[in-house]
């Protein structure tokens, strides 16, 4: 990414962090944060990618959500940054967290079965 799609991208980020956050908690989908924002070279998509954790809807259905939000969304960031387009915004689930306890997960368990066999030999 450029430095300007990088510039536009961390202000977009915090432009719509606040907004999404909100949207979850009215929508009881948990905590919503903006991890990443990735322009197109031209910056005509932004990639919106949102972890999400611990709520009553589940992470796709919040995703159709913000889909259906977009054009809110899009207004916000309209008013963030001076673009000669608005970006079409297209939401991802960031399912790093996950991803990382899953390995956890499984390092603590090859731990335990290290633990086992040195103690019965």
């Amino acid at each position: 990414m450029s430095i300007r799609a990088e510039k536009v991208a961390s202000i977009v980020k915090r432009a719509l962090s606040q907004p999404i956050s909100d949207f979850a908690r009215e929508h009881n989908a948990g905590i919503a944060t903006v991890t990443t924002v990735r322009f197109s070279p031209d910056l005509t998509l932004a990639k919106i990618y949102i972890s999400l954790y611990g709520g009553k809807i589940s992470p796709p259905k919040f995703l159709q959500m913000l889909e259906e939000e977009k054009y809110e969304l899009r207004g916000i960031v309209a008013r963030s940054v001076r673009l000669k387009t608005i970006p079409d915004l297209k939401f991802f689930l960031d399912d790093t967290i996950d991803q990382m306890e899953h390995i956890q997960y499984l390092l603590n368990k090859a731990r335990e079965e290290d633990a086992k066999l040195k103690e019965n030999k």
